[in-house]
């Protein structure tokens, strides 16, 4: 009997040494459902990193549904508890390294961190944070190009931007300025911060001169927002313009900038790395080079517009 109970308990005890689960901290300024794409493709880069949630990782998510002021207490939350390292995006990087300056922070961006203080440089991050760099604000001027391009008779456009985010629509607003003197377009600035705003830009395309285009902004709230988006440049009969092809794989015209779901790939790795032992530090921010063109033809047929063959030949997709 004395053998029996120390069998029994020899694998109790094992198992009570063995190492605890790391915690991943997931925060988002978004929603589940509107992140869907590029939490599959974190996940795949966690997995490719050797990591698999709820088999050797468990991942804590805290989404801010687009309540950006909620970033910060749930930054907090997962400061509290002491996850293992921070993957976030746009401003939910702020928020985790204004509550924590030792937790490891991986972060996706489309700006530049340097500028907005996450790291001191891109080669040697030096902090306890670093990321991927997948460049969208940066891609302004050539997205309005290519709108250009494909709407040549566009004199007026429209741009939709978040004003809940300073830097990022100060920077839009600054390009795609200098991108339309120098093409000769005349801009008209519109604000939304909710869905009813956006309801009440596109109502203005009714009440004043029309524009000829839309061109939207890269923000996160405009990405969750995106049928609503998409359906009403539809129903308005306007051309858009925007950053993912997460855009027109629903309806809308067209969309150029990085791979999102690639640079979220790369974020999973980066974690996975960081979980094995790697610092942030030592990590440098990558910097994304996978740009895409995607034109849906069928929403040009829609409005009317002849793809050239120009961007034909050079889109990464047409979507027929």
């Amino acid at each position: 009997m004395t053998l029996l109970g120390g069998g029994a308990a020899w694998p109790l005890a094992a198992r009570a040494q063995q190492p605890a689960m790391p915690v991943i901290g997931f925060l988002d300024p978004t929603s589940a459902d509107a992140e869907a794409d590029r939490l599959r493709a974190f996940r795949q880069g966690l997995k490719d990193a050797g990591f698999v949630e709820g088999e050797n990782v468990e991942i804590v998510y805290r989404f801010a549904e687009n309540q950006s002021d909620r970033l910060s207490a749930l930054a907090a939350e997962l400061v509290r508890r002491q996850v293992a390292v921070i993957a976030t995006r746009s401003l939910g990087a702020r928020a985790a390294k204004t509550a924590t300056s030792t937790i490891p922070i991986v972060f996706m961006l489309s700006e530049d961190p340097v500028r907005l203080g996450l790291v001191a440089s891109l080669a040697r991050p030096a902090g306890n944070a670093t990321g991927i760099n997948f460049f969208s604000t940066e891609l302004t001027a050539k997205r309005l190009e290519l709108l250009r391009e494909l709407v040549p008779r566009a004199a007026r456009v429209a741009v939709l931007v978040n004003p809940a985010y300073a830097a990022r629509t100060e920077a839009t607003v600054r390009d795609v300025q200098a991108a339309a003197r120098a093409m000769g377009l005349e801009l008209q600035v519109l604000n939304a911060n909710t869905s009813q705003e956006i309801n009440a830009a596109f109502a203005t395309f009714a009440r004043e001169p029309r524009p000829d285009a839309l061109f939207v902004g890269t923000d996160p709230f405009f990405s969750s927002r995106r049928s609503q988006l998409v359906n009403l440049a539809s129903r308005h009969a306007v051309p858009a313009a925007y950053s993912g092809r997460h855009y027109p794989e629903i309806g809308g015209l067209m969309s150029y900038g990085s791979d999102a779901n690639d640079a979220a790939r790369q974020v999973g790795g980066y974690v996975g790395r960081v979980l094995k032992g790697a610092k942030p530090a030592d990590l440098p921010v990558v910097q994304s080079s996978k740009f895409e063109l995607v034109i849906n033809a069928e929403t040009a047929r829609m409005l009317g517009i002849t793809v050239p063959p120009s961007l034909l030949a050079i889109a990464d997709e047409v979507i027929e």
